[in-house]
């Protein structure tokens, strides 16, 4: 039987666990066996940029912090190696960059995650990496805002300029 101070300690990660996925609007597991080195150094790195956290825990301690915030649909998901990039700030972010990551890897797997509390498998996970960045979205989205703008303006430059030639 372990000891008091290992159980402590034990039970002081899970609640930090707790707290950091309270605190989050999108996790994402991976199975990250079988990547060298040199791609999970990169892999961290993008990950960083984006603010996104990303560790390796013990699948126990993630399954009881999970399950103190009330959340069993990882249950059966957490075994195997497991690595999760948790977000605070972009829904997006770690499924964009770890899905990019997985389907360059043939032995990296995306798992399963969640967005502001509601569940998703592996293939919901890997549709969700489809999506563009949210400042990406907005910049499609002011595009195509402006544009008819644009069209308004110059049609109404024309009205102008025909109407002073004509004076």
């Amino acid at each position: 039987m372990p000891s008091a101070k290992v159980l402590e300690t034990k039970q002081a990660r899970v609640n930090e666990l707790s707290e950091l996925l309270k605190s989050s609007v999108s996790v994402v597991l991976v199975d990250y066996k079988g990547i060298t080195v040199e791609q999970d150094t990169a892999l961290r790195r993008n990950l960083r940029e984006a603010n996104v956290k990303y560790f390796v825990e013990k699948n126990t301690l993630l399954k009881r912090a999970f399950n103190a915030n009330g959340v069993t649909d990882f249950d059966d998901i957490l075994n195997g190696t497991t690595a999760i990039a948790v977000s605070a700030e972009d829904q997006t972010a770690p499924a964009r960059i770890l899905g990019e990551f997985a389907e360059k890897s043939e032995t990296f797997k995306l798992k399963a995650g969640s967005v502001e509390g509601e569940f998703y498998d592996e293939a919901k996970i890997m549709a969700l990496s489809k999506i563009p960045s949210k400042d990406v979205l907005l910049a499609q989205l002011v595009g195509s805002l402006q544009g008819p703008i644009q069209k308004l303006a110059a049609l109404l430059q024309a009205v102008v300029d025909k109407n002073g030639e004509a004076a």
